[in-house]
């Protein structure tokens, strides 16, 4: 498995991939060895059949057509890395199509849907409810990733300052202005975080843990986002840190942000990624048409 070592400490150094990047390869890479080691071969001894051969069992074992497409896509990675430092003399995962798929749209709560959880979590009992807010109306007001949220570090925010530092992939940093109602609800989770933290006990993260990472973790936060969609009278298979990022980009879209700005506060290094969301844009336009065209209010005779 030193293949695979050497190939998560390049993605590491070379391309800056986090914790649950490099977890997701070492899965899905981890899988392909499986599958090779069930014909006596290795990484290196791989040629296109046995490549073309595990993609035909994943989908044969109903794997969605994105999922077949992630590992391909993993496989082809590894196999660019061997090639160029030369541990192979040819790359067996050129050329390889993967399983067509279809454009999926992201998956969004309405402002309503958002406004319930918002207010839902404010009315929590006890004192969970600071810091629940805080999570909550940060996702919305940012449109961060979960994984960027549990890992902001206190000095992100700044006092005085309308905005948040976040470090997102390739480890850029990328500075998101908040919204007054996302401020207020930090500042009032920074006073109950010093509450919270015993004495003598001092913590750099923005919401500390007793988990070994040291801070809150995608686990918890999820846990606390479905109990929160339950008490708000929401399904919880509605809501995700991820469904409140493309409520965020979605809800700005509809009130004309425009996408490059929209895709910079996502921390998008491409515009086409951010363009899946103006799939919001045909029922915005055809009402626009229906409201404010000079003939919309002409009635027929």
């Amino acid at each position: 498995m030193h293949h695979l070592e050497s190939f998560l400490d390049m993605m590491r150094a070379e391309k800056g991939a986090g914790a649950n990047t490099i977890a997701a390869y070492r899965r899905d890479i981890e899988d392909f060895t499986a599958f090779l080691s069930g014909r006596k071969k290795t990484l290196p001894q791989a040629r296109r059949a046995d490549i073309e051969g595990y993609i035909a069992s994943l989908d044969s074992a109903g794997m969605s057509p994105k999922t077949c497409s992630r590992r391909l896509s993993a496989i082809r990675e590894l196999y660019r890395f061997l090639f160029s430092e030369n541990l192979i003399k040819e790359n067996p995962a050129d050329n390889i199509e993967g399983a067509k798929q279809g454009k999926s749209l992201p998956k969004y709560l309405s402002e309503d849907e958002v406004t319930r959880l918002i207010e839902t979590a404010r009315a929590l009992p006890s004192k969970t409810h600071i810091k629940t807010t805080a999570i909550v109306e940060i996702l919305y007001a940012t449109g961060m990733r979960v994984s960027e949220l549990c890992a902001l570090p206190l000095a992100s925010v700044i006092k005085g300052y309308g905005s948040i530092t976040v470090l997102g992939k390739g480890r850029k940093e990328r500075l998101v202005p908040l919204n007054p109602n996302a401020l207020e609800a930090i500042n009032t989770w920074l006073k109950e975080r010093e509450k919270l933290l015993k004495k003598g006990r001092d913590s750099k993260w923005l919401f500390p843990s007793f988990a070994k990472e040291g801070h809150i973790t995608r686990d918890a936060c999820f846990k606390m986002l479905k109990e929160l969609a339950v008490a708000a009278g929401i399904s919880p298979s509605k809501v995700s840190p991820h469904v409140l990022r493309h409520s965020f980009a979605s809800h700005l879209i509809a009130h004309d942000a425009d996408l490059r700005s929209v895709g910079m506060m996502l921390g998008h290094s491409d515009i086409a990624t951010t363009e899946i969301y103006t799939h919001i844009l045909p029922d915005r336009l055809k009402d626009l048409v229906n409201t404010s065209h000079p003939l919309a209010h002409i009635k027929k005779k």
